[in-house]
């Protein structure tokens, strides 16, 4: 079992928080990174049923509560079985937490190319995406996400492959 959690402390109203979430795979999206990743894409806007994803990870919309929370049932790549979501947990008036995570199963080949490749890729893909968050928000980022060399190699491997 995979439990993967990323989360992020944010000085701003939970509506400005789930706002965020709100504007995933839209030409206005202030949440996912992707100036630095491949662009999240649905074949319709974001619901439930919407299927889509990002690079060759495939996922379907299976929960959705505008402003709060969404989760993905992945598709692809093949040994992936379980979800990703975000959500906007309240903390105070003024902060909430914006949490994302993982939770699958892997079979082969994924329990392979899950920590060697799409573990390290996916934590810094989320973890860019908590610092777009708290950008859009106007809040400061202390230590901004910096890829490790095996991200950084990962990445330039695969920009290699495209044709």
């Amino acid at each position: 079992m995979v439990r993967n959690i990323h989360e992020r402390q944010l000085a701003a109203p939970c509506a400005a928080v789930g706002a965020l979430i709100d504007s995933l795979a839209t030409p206005e999206d202030r949440l996912w990174p992707r100036e630095q990743w491949p662009a999240m894409r649905f074949d319709r806007p974001l619901d439930v049923g919407a299927r889509g994803g990002h690079g060759p990870i495939g996922y379907t919309v299976v929960a959705y509560q505008p402003g709060t929370r969404i989760r993905f049932e992945f598709s692809a790549p093949a040994g992936f079985h379980g979800y990703h979501e975000y959500e906007v947990l309240p903390d105070t008036d003024e902060r909430c937490l914006l949490r994302h995570s993982l939770v699958m199963t892997t079979r082969w080949p994924a329990w392979l190319s899950w920590p060697v490749v799409y573990r390290p890729l996916h934590d810094a893909l989320i973890e860019d995406s908590l610092d777009t968050a708290a950008r859009h928000l106007g809040v400061a980022v202390p230590t901004p996400n910096r890829w490790t060399p095996w991200v950084r190699l990962l990445r330039s491997l695969v920009r290699r492959r495209r044709p």
